[in-house]
């Protein structure tokens, strides 16, 4: 009977080093990066596309969401804001809660998932000569900003990059 033990057990053998991707096809050569994650970890579900955003807050000035783009800007000085973009034109800023966590400053061109709150919010003129600043406007660029802008704003407690 201890004989016949190795016997019995060469079977198992040969099927736990069994390809179970036989039957696909080799020329695939699909490749999936594994996302990172900045502030709370947050995933996929229920994200909708930026350029959806403005419709679903209808008459809202400020509201819960999770959406979707593509990385267009980011802050070169520390990461400590991102741009969306949106096929109307108006970038959506993403901002990151309690200046707690920034993104890398080289993520434009990833598509983000990000969860917080989208609000219609005034940025003063400061801010956006700051913001001109950051994004290595010229001089001309910057002093040109002369009024306030009322604008749609997103306040991320969580950032996912693909």
């Amino acid at each position: 009977m201890k004989k016949l033990i190795p016997f019995l057990m060469l079977p198992l053998a040969w099927t736990s080093c069994k390809n179970d991707n036989a039957g696909e096809n080799k020329t695939k050569t699909e490749t999936t990066t594994p996302a990172t994650f900045y502030g709370e970890k947050i995933n996929a579900d229920n994200a909708i596309p930026v350029e959806d955003l403005q419709k679903s807050m209808g008459d809202k000035t400020e509201m819960n969401i999770k959406i979707s783009g593509k990385v267009d800007g980011v802050c070169q000085k520390k990461g400590c804001w991102m741009e969306l973009k949106n096929s109307n034109g108006d970038n959506v800023r993403v901002t990151f809660k309690d200046y707690a966590f920034f993104v890398p400053m080289d993520c434009a061109g990833k598509t983000a998932i990000v969860e917080g709150i989208a609000k219609i919010e005034e940025t003063s003129v400061q801010d956006l000569k700051e913001y001109a600043k950051d994004e290595g406007q010229s001089k001309e660029e910057i002093d040109a900003i002369t009024e306030p802008l009322k604008e749609l704003v997103f306040e991320a407690n969580g950032v996912m990059l693909q």
